[in-house]
């Protein structure tokens, strides 16, 4: 091991998010739900244990939101405020967090008016001045801010567990096109309707970096508009500077946070086994707990088996959680988007929520040619949008309903599709990801209620989205035929007038969220996930590849079978 100090700091307050929505929802043996709490348990086993590689930590930490307040609040009063409550089933995990850690004898850390990226950067500075090296284990853009890698000297990087990836300067530019130091002079214009930050409207990330990349920071950008050509981006900016400033104050990390804990006391050393088995066990986390009574430890080599232990004794399996109460459907409410300021606000309603259905709607059946239409999204049940994209006659002279130009839309569309922390649900997704392959566009991570479905009762009855429907919310959805008629009088779906379009679509993207939130809590419970995770949902994408691709069929070889 490398005598160099490196400092590993958690961002344990967005890693349970990200741990809720990839992991499928556990229960412990008192009922109550640890699905994120195990994979944040898992985690922290995996960075102990590479206390051993070449550069894994030689001290860790696990920074923690204090509360939803900071000191931002203050100077910006609607800053996170369009933050919904946590999912219900989340909300008790929180404090497990805390159990976990103090579990693993790590050291906790939060602090009140603070949020966790001030806190990880002021141990960031703190020890980069020491010379150490540190890691921040996460994937929040805003931490990039503090990467660094000079030619000689203490480095910072990003380490993303979910993908096993390590993150430096050459993610940072290809996600803003700056330097780490400028990142913030970057999210200051283009904002962040995540945290309710403002920026400037009009202003999208592409915008906001070629600015900078031309002007070289904030400031010049914002002085410079006098003298640039008459256009909205110029009235834009002239009219929206004083709060581009005051969302660079908001994105700002704070790095002269005192420190709770000094860095020496940060050391990782062994882990007492007592206190992580008596966790695991209380927890239902028997894989882990069986790894411990082998004689392995997170924090070090492998040992033998004690030769005392006591046998094992499984404890129960997680009891049957409830489904949540969910509004009846009623298509009025759906919202026809035809505008980017709209469109915008759906896109950060599904990141704020963590999980959004979708769905699109096609000219022909052929996914791997069929023109897309336009897209369906759902954030919450009874909580849906339709995104109408090529409706309009096909002819030239045929006209054309409101509706946003398809590159704008797929370039905001595919940031959110492909933003894996944000879990995309949908039915029969196969098909959705090979139309929108069609256009670049990236679906990750997914989870798909026909496979689902299928995993759990296949055999047992048809499992169309319809069928679905009325099985298990007892709702008729509306038919392609309402839509479109049949025989020769039938139209395409892009000639659907737009509020019809919006009813079926909305639809399809709500009832498929609705069907997830009931499936996915039936998987663990029924012996389904390990099929399902590992087997039926890496096929739909490896599937729809082949299809779009194409195979190669030896002849000769097949004439020989």
């Amino acid at each position: 091991m490398s005598e160099k100090n490196h400092l590993y700091l958690v961002d344990g307050s967005s890693y349970i998010f990200r741990a809720y929505h990839r992991l499928p929802p556990l229960t412990n043996p008192k009922g109550v739900p640890v699905g994120a709490v195990y994979g944040y348990t898992t985690m922290l086993w995996k960075l102990a244990k590479d206390l051993h590689d070449a550069d894994g930590p030689t001290h860790l930490a696990v920074i923690l939101d204090h509360s939803s307040q900071s000191f931002r609040n203050e100077i910006y009063d609607q800053y996170k405020a369009n933050r919904p409550e946590p999912p219900e089933d989340l909300r008790p995990q929180f404090p497990l967090i805390r159990d976990a850690t103090r579990a693993f004898s790590l050291p906790c850390i939060e602090m009140e008016g603070f949020e966790a990226d001030d806190l990880i950067a002021s141990y960031t500075e703190a020890a980069v001045a020491a010379g150490w090296d540190v890691t921040i284990v996460s994937s929040d853009k805003d931490l990039m801010q503090l990467i660094r890698e000079p030619a000689e000297g203490p480095h910072v990087d990003m380490l993303d567990t979910m993908k096993n990836v390590r993150l430096g300067l050459e993610a940072v530019n290809e996600k803003f096109g700056v330097a780490p130091d400028l990142v913030g002079d970057v999210l200051a214009l283009m904002g962040d309707s995540v945290d309710n930050v403002p920026g400037v409207r009009g202003v999208g990330p592409k915008t906001a970096t070629k600015l900078i990349q031309e002007y070289g920071n904030l400031t010049a950008a914002l002085n410079g508009a006098d003298g640039m050509k008459a256009s909205k981006l110029r009235d834009n900016l002239i009219e929206h500077r004083a709060m581009a400033e005051l969302s660079r104050v908001l994105v700002e990390l704070k790095s002269d946070v005192p420190l709770i804990d000094a860095l020496d006391d940060l050391k990782l050393g062994s882990i007492p086994p007592l206190p992580l088995k008596t966790f695991l066990d209380e927890h239902g986390f028997r894989s882990l707990s069986a790894k411990l009574d082998l004689g392995a430890t997170p924090g070090g080599p492998p040992t033998f088996p004690r030769a005392n232990a006591a046998p094992v004794t499984a404890p129960a399996g997680p009891s049957t959680p409830t489904l949540p109460a969910m509004p009846p459907i009623d298509r009025s409410v759906y919202e026809c988007v035809t505008t980017v300021e709209a469109l915008d606000r759906w896109i950060a309603e599904a990141r704020v929520a963590h999980v959004v259905g979708i769905d699109t709607e096609t000219a022909s059946l052929d996914s791997v040619t069929g023109r897309l239409v336009g897209v369906s999204m759902a954030t919450a049940p009874g909580r849906a949008c339709y995104i109408p994209l090529g409706h309009g006659g096909t002819d030239m002279f045929a006209e054309k309903p409101e509706q946003i130009a398809m590159d704008v839309a797929i370039g905001r569309l595919h940031a959110l599709f492909a933003d894996d922390a944000v879990l995309k649900v949908g039915h029969n997704l196969k098909y959705d990801i090979g139309v929108l392959a069609q256009h670049g566009v990236t679906v990750a991570p997914y989870d798909d209620t026909l496979v689902m479905s299928f995993a759990l009762d296949a055999g047992k009855h048809q499992h169309g989205l319809d069928e679905l429907a009325k099985l298990h919310l007892d709702h008729i959805c509306l038919t392609f035929k309402e839509m479109c008629g049949t025989g020769k009088s039938q139209i395409s779906f892009a000639e659907v007038q737009l509020d019809r379009a919006t009813e079926y679509a909305a639809e399809d993207a709500d009832v498929a969220l609705r069907l997830w939130k009931l499936l996915k809590l039936r998987l663990p419970i029924e012996g389904g996930t390990r099929v399902y995770e590992m087997v039926d949902r890496p096929l739909a994408s490896i599937v729809e590849g082949m299809e779009r691709a194409g195979i190669m069929v030896n002849r000769d070889y097949l004439a020989k079978l």
